[in-house]
């Protein structure tokens, strides 16, 4: 997986294409990318939906991607994820559950972080599941 040149704004982007990429290869069928609701107050977006194949889950990914200069990987782009930002993470999962009447869904919230650090051929990707508390 070669990464190109990144700039500011496309990062968060080119993240996402990689995570999704790499969901695909790890046994995940990608439902919706960049998802929010339709009907009442946005509450937010999330950036993959997609299902385990193995397990049938309906799973709610955030994907955090960071740039960074090779000295400069003190702060992990899943460090990111803050207490307040997991918690609109379930309310939008559940507004998607309840819209397209999945009530008997196993469901769970799983984090994708991607590290881009100058001089790498290939990004550093972790995937961290059941990152709700």
């Amino acid at each position: 997986m070669r990464i190109f040149k990144l700039n500011k704004n496309s990062v968060g982007h080119k993240g996402e294409k990689i995570a999704e990429k790499f969901l695909r290869g790890g046994g995940y069928k990608i439902i919706e990318r960049n998802w929010c609701n339709k009907r009442g107050r946005r509450i937010g977006e999330i950036d993959i939906i997609a299902l385990e194949i193995k397990t049938d889950y309906l799973v709610f990914v955030e994907v955090k991607t960071r740039k960074v200069k090779k000295d400069e990987v003190d702060v992990l782009p899943e460090e990111q994820i803050t207490y307040s930002k997991l918690n609109k993470l379930n309310r939008i999962a559940e507004v998607y559950i309840k819209e397209n009447e999945l009530w008997d869904a196993m469901w769970r919230i799983d984090a994708v972080s991607v590290l881009v650090v100058d001089g790498e051929k290939n990004p550093r990707i972790k995937h961290i599941e059941s990152i709700f508390l």
